[in-house]
């Protein structure tokens, strides 16, 4: 349904040292390979996919048609359910009288957050016979029957409205459409944001978890789920044929979240929706919603109250995940090849985990997936509130260093050592990255601001580096892991969290200056990993010049010093230099000619070098080697 759009190629950038980063799916050296979340539907984000912006617009706002004097004028009255629709969503009448209100009735749409969205002339087109205006960061420019412009100058927070003022009986106002500009000739062929589609080529898999509102769900039978001519797809997510339609499109494959009410029969229409839509050559992640041992979201109570209750929690939440296994395997029986199914578990709670994946019959599923992501460790909040406004990005990150290489990257290895090893099976990771949020969650506090500026910081690159390449240190060829990303494009929030890997979709930066994080999730090398607790063996299979070694620091990470070690097979001009991750030279360690034999030197950082990745380089008569070492303070 779908036309094939241009890709664009994300151009990664290269050290004038040649130190060259790999593409996040190279399937030659990484063995963990890089997806990510996409945002869901909503008017004040910061993701885009669609031309047609109106598939991210708000429910409609009922409100009285002309403001009385002395009324109470109500932003929404509450009283859309009370106002006739088509199957699709759009007022049969407009204004039209509803028993209870000031006023005749009309209604509104808007879109929050205007700073995401690029200026210029937009275009509103639609069917039937209706008066429609804009206001806001709007300003109209021509206004005739069936099409509108208007003129959009984004605010910081700043807001714009559709209104539609009439619409007349037996030909109602429908199929509105808000079009991004210059997409107007082209939105219906080809309906993706060229700069939304450009960010994603890096990534081998997206999950859709929040494109299909999974948190929360109310779906439960076939006929409720999204539909394409829906008015709007904030209120249930993106219909389920264009998450096959964008996997086939990039080439990507899906990973989709069932909704924890869905019936048998759902459930069923779903697995053979993506069995006939997806491609044969993509492979498809299925998992039971999203977190059903988190009790902020409703599909946790809801398996524990409807579970068996004579099963402890959360044994008696595993008959949902088999049930969804269940369904899946009969209809993708001969193409079982395609499918993996994945048990989602809890990343920091290993009892939880291995209580869920243990209820599960032997061979229903395929792996399993904690979430990665690196939080305060204990007593970090109360540092950061005793700092205040204060506060600063590197006191951030400092704190987060201490997570990476503690109790985060401690609960992964459980994680590998407790169910990936004993079942065999491989260890993916549904989220991840980093998780500084404010306690508790969603409030104001004085060191708020350090919280955004640690994910602009280009710090957080050397962060995410070090925790990426110590999860491909739990990855193996026979078991590799697959990391997904949360998420792809977000606005920052002091409140309540930072989560995209880039801020802004037009117009993206994806340096790492601009976009530490999304840069760091593209800029593999996965030839030379180092885990936070095992540096590994160095390979010293490099034909240009036999016998130029190179070792890995030891100990590796390290603080306060590190050991480098290094043979020359012949007498050579030797340059030992320190650099960190953007190029730049951090120290100079030898710069001189030497005879042929072995050396060791001691690297003592200074010590107001922050904590991060820094690349060990040995140039010996132009040959090259160069090792990875963490220094965690």
């Amino acid at each position: 349904m779908t036309p094939t759009l241009r890709l664009f190629t994300v151009l990664v950038l290269v050290v004038s040292w040649d130190v060259r980063a790999v593409p996040a799916q190279d399937p030659d050296t990484c063995t963990l390979r890089i997806g990510t979340n996409l945002a869901g539907p909503s008017d004040y984000g910061a993701e885009w996919p669609f031309v047609d912006i109106m598939h991210n617009a708000r429910t409609w706002i009922p409100h009285n048609s002309t403001w009385l004097d002395g009324g109470e004028n109500a932003w929404d009255t509450g009283v859309l359910s009370q106002i006739p629709t088509d199957d699709d969503g759009y007022p049969l009448e407009l204004p039209i009288a509803v028993p209870g209100t000031e006023t005749e009735q009309i209604v509104r749409t808007v879109w929050a957050n205007t700073g995401k969205l690029p200026a210029g002339d937009y275009t509103v087109l639609w069917q039937g016979d209706g008066d429609l205006s804009v206001w806001g960061d709007a300003t109209e420019l021509t206004n005739v029957p069936g099409r509108m412009t208007f003129r959009l100058d984004p605010q910081p927070d700043g807001l714009f409205a559709l209104e539609i003022e009439r619409s007349a009986p037996g030909d109602h106002v429908r199929d509105v459409r808000v079009i991004l500009p210059g997409h107007e000739a082209t939105h219906e062929e080809q309906p993706w944001t060229p700069s939304w589609i450009e960010g994603l080529e890096p990534f081998v898999a997206l999950r859709f978890m929040d494109w299909g509102h999974t948190n929360n769900s109310t779906l439960e039978h076939w006929a409720e789920r999204p539909r394409l001519d829906d008015v709007t797809w904030t209120p249930q997510g993106v219909p389920y044929e264009l998450w096959a339609d964008v996997c086939n499109m990039l080439e990507k494959d899906a990973w989709v979240c069932v909704p924890h009410r869905a019936d048998d029969d759902y459930v069923r229409q779903m697995a053979r929706l993506f069995h006939d839509r997806l491609d044969a050559e993509r492979t498809i992640y299925v998992e039971y919603s999203n977190e059903i041992w988190n009790w902020m979201f409703d599909q946790t109570h809801y398996a524990n109250d409807e579970g068996d209750q004579g099963v402890p929690w959360p044994e008696r939440t595993a008959p949902f995940v088999q049930n969804v296994f269940d369904i899946w395997t009969e209809v993708f029986a001969d193409d079982m090849d395609r499918l993996v199914r994945v048990v989602g578990v809890q990343g920091s709670w290993q009892d939880v985990s291995n209580r869920i994946v243990g209820q599960l019959r032997p061979g229903s599923f395929d792996a399993f997936a904690p979430a990665a992501y690196f939080h305060f460790p204990s007593g970090g909040i109360s540092e950061l509130e005793n700092l205040g406004s204060d506060a600063t990005a590197s006191d951030v990150l400092d704190l987060a260093w201490e997570s990476v290489r503690g109790e985060a990257f401690a609960s992964m290895r459980s994680q590998k050592q407790s169910i990936a090893d004993h079942y065999d099976i491989p260890m993916l990771y549904y989220e991840g990255g980093q998780h500084l949020t404010p306690e508790p969650f969603g409030s104001v506090q004085d060191y708020g601001p350090s919280l955004v500026a640690a994910n602009r910081d280009p710090g957080m690159y050397d962060l995410y580096t070090a925790w990426l390449d110590s999860l491909e240190t739990l990855a193996s060829p026979a078991r590799p892991g697959l990391f997904m990303n949360f998420s792809y494009v977000a606005p920052v929030s002091a409140r309540y969290g930072s989560w995209g890997a880039a801020e802004q979709q037009f117009d993206m930066d994806t340096s790492r200056q601009a976009s530490p994080k999304y840069a760091a999730l593209v800029d593999r090398d996965c030839d030379d990993v180092v885990s936070i607790d095992d540096p590994g063996e160095p390979d010293d299979t490099d034909p240009t010049w036999p016998g130029l070694r190179l070792a890995s620091a030891a100990p590796n990470p390290f603080n306060p010093r590190t050991l480098l070690q290094f043979e020359l097979p012949h007498d050579a001009d030797v340059a030992l230099r320190i650099y960190d991750l953007r190029g730049r030279i951090v120290e100079r360690i030898v710069e001189r000619s030497l005879p042929g034999g072995a050396y060791e030197r001691t690297w003592t950082p200074p010590p107001d070098l922050p904590s991060g990745v820094y690349l060990v380089r040995l140039e010996a008569n132009g040959h090259l080697r160069v090792r990875k070492a963490m220094l965690v303070r």
